[in-house]
């Protein structure tokens, strides 16, 4: 059974930071595309950024121009998870933050590329 778990989302003041984890299991994923999309009350959800397998073990990695410069993905293929870290948060980025696979040659924006996803973790970023 595939499955993809999200942890590290909570309460946080704006300008502060949060790390969040994405464990999966179930499959190996080293070479799909990871990412990282949001949802908040009554909007899409929306890219957020993404590790994509480019070969010889490096991924390319891409952003949302809204959290470029503040947000950080990383993979770690022999732990199986991936991270986002998020520094200088602002509360624009309150949402529900979901973890996806995509399967190897997708772009990596479009949530309809990924076949696996995670229950999602809430992030709230207010003082």
């Amino acid at each position: 059974q595939v499955r993809l778990v999200e942890s590290g989302g909570g309460l946080v003041q704006p300008g502060g930071s949060l790390r969040l984890s994405c464990a999966t299991s179930g499959r190996t994923f080293s070479s799909y595309a990871m990412g990282w999309f949001r949802q908040a009350p009554g909007k899409e959800r929306e890219f957020v950024a993404v590790a994509i397998w480019s070969g010889a073990w490096t991924y390319y990695v891409d952003y949302a121009e809204s959290v470029k410069g503040r947000f950080l993905i990383s993979r770690d293929n022999a732990k199986s998870t991936i991270s986002l870290q998020m520094n200088s948060l602002k509360p624009e980025d309150t949402a529900v933050y979901y973890c996806a696979a995509a399967p190897p040659g997708r772009s990596g924006r479009d949530f309809h590329e990924y076949d696996y996803w995670g229950q999602g973790t809430q992030v709230t970023v207010s003082s």
